[in-house]
């Protein structure tokens, strides 16, 4: 065989090291330590932004200020029932183009975390599932059951065949770096037994093969298969270990707050807690952080889930429903972020050396190979702060906190000492005003016409709607004797209507004669009301109404909604009559929903009427339409709806959601940022609406001659709906002389390190905004809070000043704490700075 020349060898030598570049700068493995990307341990910050629960007109600026924020990645789930919504056929447009949202994410320099599921739970309709899927001739779902698997199957490969032809996996040079299949899987497993586990293999395998080069996950579920990595979901993760050694520590859902839910009050999560609970799981060995939610968003449509999630998932998130920055949410974690980035060496590097400082108190050190050092000094103790010793230093360590020294000399984080600014956003009417309204009733008697059908016995809902309508009519017809003792002056006969949820309005002849709903909690619910009958036929008419369909549990597509019964009159002659099993009438969805109201481009037979909308104040089954203008600007808009009752709402045709005016019930008496966090820790709201204000996105207005169209359930006053916009009021900041600041790292072979390393003040208002006033300053021993800010014995006069001349008219500003600023009022104390500033729009 012929010698193979020099020339040939150092060709065939160059392309084999180029290969091997190529394939390290394009992959994604893991160790125990981490995932590795382009062969670089990383330590990742993460945020889940669902791409319907915004418009595309918003993706752009949620992915920059989640950047901005310090995340490495976004994460989202993908949402079977909006991509197909019937068998084979799919819809990947507007708010259901995943292929430019994950784009506009690799855009910005940003991966992707792709959670396929393809169930998801997320509080949304049907957990995900397509309703269709229900009724696949013998499916069951989440279970080693082929009608479901085969579904799954195609949906799964249909998804990645698309990321794989567009190159957005990171074996592609794309931005997905790690995969979901299944989602919090774990319970279910025990409850479905060996055919869980038969599933739960299948699912992995299924997902292993095809071949995406990116590492798959399955949260909330031990027995997850190799290589697939199991992850933890919770308010605090710093507990979990996967279920191999060799294997990375990941969080992929760190409970930033909570859902809502009608008629529950709002849940928030102080951030000093999620904070706190981030730097346990970093310090106990995590290197993948996930916020669920970064940004929460809205539930259009009909697409919440639950039953009975509010409109709203604004979730307590670091940015809120309108896409408005939280703070100090927002920016204590953005500062926390970047403290755990100086330490990421050390802690890809080795285990930490724990040393315990206290009672309470430890210390996690870590050491690099080159000889860093970082440490983290915690405070378990929910109620005492801790002053402890580390290195021959004293630190002094709020109670239930984390201090961050990246050089285990100093401080540059502590997750209770929060320094960034409050914002107070507030909603304000705007110049639009609604007009032209006209009303049309709901026809009742329609609900026994011969668009019905007929049929002995009491239907599940879900089976007659298929929910192409959450609203489904029950009718049967009644004969009275004209000899009844209560047509006499007796007692009123009793209806009694048992429903398996969620909500229902009895109708006797046409006339309202009560409603009954159910809770998230308890879905049933029984209707018991005196009703009044005629002699001769009665209709009795009701209309059942779904809520959300639920999204979690085991064999959830079994669950029943409707009236399914008994449905029994009390108080006749005859004693009872039980009418579950004569005939009764069926017809889903509305006369309205028929003919199409809601579009702005049906031209409809319905003559709606003009006129006074007072004598349709109480009006149930009323639906109203409006014109209006876009107003000016560009702040976030909202419909004030809170003198409405319940129904659901349309813009231009597309679907605000449902409202619902019903008050909160819970427990507001407080919330602490110590001490284990549980929902109804902190919660507010009570005796409020849970929902009063619906987010309007400004990419579905015109300028001019807007559709409104509402459909009222109950009966309400429409003239007092009103399109608010929402902004930031003011900003609020406090930051102690002693506030740890990053800078300190950095400054101390710089000349005038004191005054640069000095901790500050900084206030922004929105964009298109400036500081107009300071209402509050002071420099020495304030107290209070934003809002409520009080003078201490120690007060600096000129603090006031100081901020006056630094802030006023500026969009920002930043001013150092120190008594060089401010004439020193008291020597030898421990001072900080309260600020409040009043924000107004640029004219």
């Amino acid at each position: 065989m012929e010698a193979i020349s020099d020339s040939k060898w150092f060709l065939l030598v160059c392309m084999w090291v180029f290969l091997c570049i190529q394939v390290i700068q394009c992959s994604v493995i893991y160790d125990k330590k981490a995932l590795i990307i382009n062969g670089q341990r990383r330590i990742l910050f993460s945020g889940s932004i669902h791409y319907p629960r915004s418009t595309p007109q918003m993706w752009e600026g949620l992915i920059q200020k989640a950047k901005d924020g310090g995340l490495d990645a976004i994460d989202t789930y993908v949402f079977w029932n909006l991509h197909e919504p019937s068998p084979g056929k799919y819809n990947f447009e507007g708010r259901y183009d995943l292929v430019q949202f994950i784009k506009l994410i690799q855009k910005a320099g940003l991966y992707v975390h792709l959670r396929i599921g393809p169930y998801i739970c997320a509080e949304w309709n049907f957990g995900g599932f397509p309703v269709w899927l229900k009724f696949v001739p013998g499916v069951s779902f989440r279970t080693d059951n082929e009608p479901f698997k085969t579904a799954m199957q195609r949906f799964t490969q249909k998804i990645v065949q698309m990321m794989k032809n567009e190159k957005l996996f990171e074996s592609q040079g794309g931005p997905i770096i790690i995969s979901q299949i299944e989602n919090e899987y774990g319970h279910e497993s025990k409850a479905f037994g060996p055919p869980g586990y038969a599933y739960l293999t299948w699912a992995a395998k299924m997902a292993i093969a095809t071949d995406t080069g990116v590492p798959w996950v399955m949260c909330k579920e031990d027995d997850a298969p190799d290589p697939v990595i199991n992850t933890c979901n919770g308010f605090y993760c710093d507990y979990f270990s996967p279920n191999k050694p060799y294997k990375p520590t990941l969080w992929t859902e760190a409970w930033s707050g909570w859902f809502t839910e009608f008629a529950g009050p709002i849940q928030q999560r102080p951030v000093e807690d999620l904070a706190f609970a981030v730097s346990r799981f970093i310090q106990k060995g995590g290197s993948f952080v996930n916020y669920y939610m970064y940004h929460g968003g809205t539930n259009f449509g009909r697409t919440a889930g639950g039953p009975f999630i509010t409109t709203s998932y604004d979730y307590d998130a670091p940015i809120d429903e309108y896409g408005l920055i939280r703070q100090p949410k927002y920016g204590h974690l953005k500062e926390l972020h970047k403290a755990i980035k100086l330490c990421e060496l050390a802690l890809l590097s080795a285990d930490p050396a724990e040393t315990s400082l206290g009672t309470y108190a430890k210390a996690q050190v870590f050491y690099s190979e080159s000889g860093g050092c970082a440490a983290f000094l915690s405070n378990y103790n929910p109620t005492s702060a801790a002053r402890v010793t580390f290195n021959s230093m004293h630190y002094n360590l709020p109670p239930w906190s984390i201090s961050i020294l990246p050089d285990c000399k100093n401080v540059v984080f502590n997750t209770a000492t929060v320094g960034v600014q409050t914002s107070q956003k507030q909603m304000l009417p705007t110049n639009s005003k609604l007009f032209s309204w006209e009303t049309f009733n709901e026809d009742i008697s329609s609900a026994d016409d011969d668009s019905t059908i007929t049929v002995v016995g009491l239907l599940e809902q879900l089976n007659v709607t298929r929910d192409t309508s959450d609203y489904l009519w029950y009718s049967t017809r009644v004969d009275i004797s004209s000899s009844e003792s209560f047509l006499h002056g007796g007692q009123h006969p009793t209806l009694f209507v048992q429903s398996t949820g969620h909500a229902m309005h009895v109708f006797i002849n046409g006339h309202l004669s009560g409603s009954a709903f159910g809770t998230r909690e308890d879905r049933r619910f029984t209707f018991t009301g005196d009703v009044n009958l005629q002699a001769g036929s009665n209709i009795i008419s009701l209309l059942s109404i779904a809520v959300g369909l639920p999204n979690n549990g085991p064999h959830f597509e079994t669950w029943s909604t409707g009236v399914l019964g008994p449905v029994v009159l009390h108080g006749l002659d005859e004693g009872k009559k039980d009418l579950s099993w004569q005939k009764w009438s069926y017809q889903v969805g509305l006369k309205g929903e028929a003919m199409n109201l809601v579009s702005p481009n049906v031209v409809s037979n319905i003559d709606w009427t003009k006129g006074s909308l007072f004598a349709h104040k109480q009006q149930p089954l009323a639906w109203y339409k409006a014109y209006f203008d876009a107003p000016e600007g560009d702040e976030p808009l909202a419909l004030d709806m809170s003198s409405m009752g319940k129904g659901q709402v349309w813009i231009n045709g597309q679907s605000i959601g449902r409202y619902w005016t019903v008050y909160a019930k819970g427990n507001c008496s407080g919330c602490s940022y110590s001490g284990t966090f549980r929902t109804p820790k902190c919660q507010f709201g009570c005796d409020q609406p849970t929902q009063r204000w619906y987010h309007v996105p400004r990419s579905w207005l015109k300028p001019t001659q807007n559709l409104l169209v509402l459909f009222e359930e109950l009966g309400g006053d429409a003239s007092k709906i009103s399109l608010m916009k929402r902004y930031v009021a003011a900003v609020c900041a406090e930051v102690s002389e002693h506030h740890p600041n990053i800078k300190n790292l950095h400054t101390e072979n710089q000349e005038r390190p004191d005054e640069i390393r000095k901790p500050k003040v900084h206030l922004h208002c929105a964009s298109g905004q400036f500081i107009s006033a300071i209402k509050f300053a002071s420099f020495g021993t304030p107290s209070g809070t934003c809002g409520n800010f009080e003078k201490g014995n120690c007060h600096a006069p000129n603090s006031q000043a100081v901020l006056e001349k630094k802030c006023i008219g500026q969009e920002k500003c930043s001013v150092a704490v120190s008594s060089s600023n401010f004439a020193d009022p008291c020597p030898n104390m421990s001072k900080k700075l309260s600020v409040e500033a009043v924000c107004a729009p640029n004219v």
